[in-house]
């Protein structure tokens, strides 16, 4: 499993908005400022977080985002699951993945459904929380 440059970016956001929660509504080029991200790719990545209720987003002046939950309420694993999609480490263990017909005889599914719940276990034990501890 890789986390591609959008899940790593989104934790990077979301740890600066619970970082900088008491500011209330912090605008995304303050946030693309901090973090070194094209505003244009962190637009994209707040969209999808919004979508998914993970960020409460207003446009326009006065406008910005904020964490709609504690930062201890976010599991790295939601964050990761809507921005990458999937954890699952091989193709038939995705959420929704059609039947593999040699699942009967693989020798090596039961390695790769314990690394799938390794991985899950992992990152649904982190929190947003967490990350902002120094």
């Amino acid at each position: 499993m890789i986390v591609s440059t959008k899940g790593r970016y989104a934790l990077r956001v979301m740890v600066d908005l619970a970082e900088n929660e008491k500011d209330g509504r912090i605008p995304l080029k303050e946030i693309a400022a901090r973090q070194d991200i094209s505003q244009k790719y962190i637009e994209a990545i707040m969209t999808l977080l919004s979508k998914h209720n993970l960020v409460d987003g207003v446009h326009g002046k006065g406008g910005g985002y904020k964490l709609n939950r504690k930062p201890e309420d976010y599991k790295v694993s939601e964050i990761l699951k809507v921005t990458e999609g999937t954890l699952a480490p091989v193709a038939c263990l995705e959420c929704g993945a059609a039947p593999c017909p040699k699942k009967e005889n693989c020798r090596t599914l039961p390695m790769w459904a314990k690394l799938d719940t390794l991985i899950n276990d992992f990152f649904d034990g982190v929190t947003l929380a967490d990350l902002c501890k120094k």
